[in-house]
């Protein structure tokens, strides 16, 4: 029976019932730590000593509180990570961790199926779980497996092909408030997410060059868009009544950071108002690269701007520009004319042969 340090702190090792224990004392003070250890000895002496499970130790909200404040503070979009994790804290209440298992785990799919949610939806709940239970094996020691890791994904169609069409688009302008205008128009002409627009600063714009920059995208990466005469002319006039409160593009009339569900809101009614159905903010993303590609713009091109890691995920807007393709067969019309004029040729020659002789 020992002390052994790992890193700063002072760790017990000792054999209780034949079963090397190895706990943390959770000090880096040598004197705190031979305390502790002492009453564990005495413990163990009196027979009081029993080993309980750290997983039996932390609760679910001490869970999500410490995720929230280590991990989904320092995202960019965490807004919508703690609508996720109000859902998550609703169903598993103040369970212990070792009460959760991959049983309730699929309860709660099928409780957000019966709520009407989305695959994609779910998925998020369960990607957000699962890393908060990651950090709880790997980095805090409150648990020594991961429930989550057992319950399979749902299968998402991410194949939406929905666009706005020049004729919807008048008609949703005409239907937007100014702000809301500028924001639709932005989203058409750069292909930028809900989230990079709003969280777009002026120091990620370079009006000399013509430029935006995503300064952290979906993926973690910076992106930099160049930006054509429509952007910059939002550009400038939202340069005209900008505030020293502020370092965001797109806020509020109070200077405050926009809520994304404000924006979805507003973009609802604005649709409900043109008579528009089955269309999302998200769609303008969508429709940015539909009207490239039907422009003829080379997909590597379409790829980049729209910050794909793979070519995989641009590869759906393929099918707007068939013209891509067509000299892959027209080649078959040359070999036909090709093949034709041999025939043609070996029969003059044919023939030629035939008088001369």
């Amino acid at each position: 029976m020992g002390l052994v340090k790992r890193g700063d702190v002072w760790w017990m090792s000792f054999t209780y019932q034949g079963k090397q224990i190895r706990k943390s004392t959770g000090t880096t003070d040598r004197r705190l730590a031979d305390a502790i250890l002492a009453k564990v000895k005495v413990q163990i002496i009196e027979g009081q000593y029993f080993e309980r499970s750290a997983a039996e130790a932390h609760t679910f909200p001490e869970l999500m509180d410490r995720y929230e404040r280590e991990h989904v503070a320092r995202k960019l979009r965490h807004r919508g990570v703690k609508g996720y994790m109000k859902q998550l804290r609703g169903f598993f209440g103040a369970q212990t961790l070792a009460q959760i298992t991959p049983k309730q785990i699929v309860a709660y799919k099928n409780k957000r199926y019966e709520d009407g949610m989305a695959p994609a939806t779910i998925n998020r709940e369960l990607a957000n779980l699962k890393k908060a239970f990651n950090l709880a094996v790997r980095e805090w020691e409150w648990c020594e497996h991961n429930p989550v890791s057992r319950v399979s994904m749902e299968k998402e169609n991410n194949q939406r092909d929905r666009w706005l069409t020049v004729e919807e688009e008048s008609r949703l302008l005409s239907g937007c408030a100014v702000w809301l205008q500028d924001l639709t128009v932005f989203a058409l002409h750069t292909g930028m997410r809900m989230g990079e627009i709003l969280e777009l600063t002026w120091r990620g714009v370079d009006v000399g060059r013509k430029t935006v920059t995503v300064l952290r995208s979906k993926n973690g990466e910076r992106r930099t868009i160049p930006v054509n005469e429509t952007v910059m002319h939002i550009l400038k006039e939202k340069t005209k009544v900008r505030s020293l409160n502020t370092d965001l593009v797109f806020c509020s009339k109070a200077f405050t950071p926009m809520e994304s569900g404000h924006l979805r809101r507003s973009f609802r009614a604005a649709l409900k108002k043109a008579h528009i159905e089955d269309l999302r903010f998200h769609d303008l993303r969508h429709t940015f690269a539909t009207r490239l590609v039907q422009a003829g713009v080379d997909l590597y091109k379409v790829q980049r701007l729209l910050g794909h890691k793979s070519p995989i995920m641009t590869q759906r807007y393929a099918h707007h520009y068939p013209e891509s393709l067509r000299d892959g067969v027209e080649i078959l019309d040359r070999m036909k004319d090709i093949s034709t004029n041999l025939a043609q040729s070996l029969e003059s020659s044919a023939v030629l042969e035939s008088v001369s002789g």
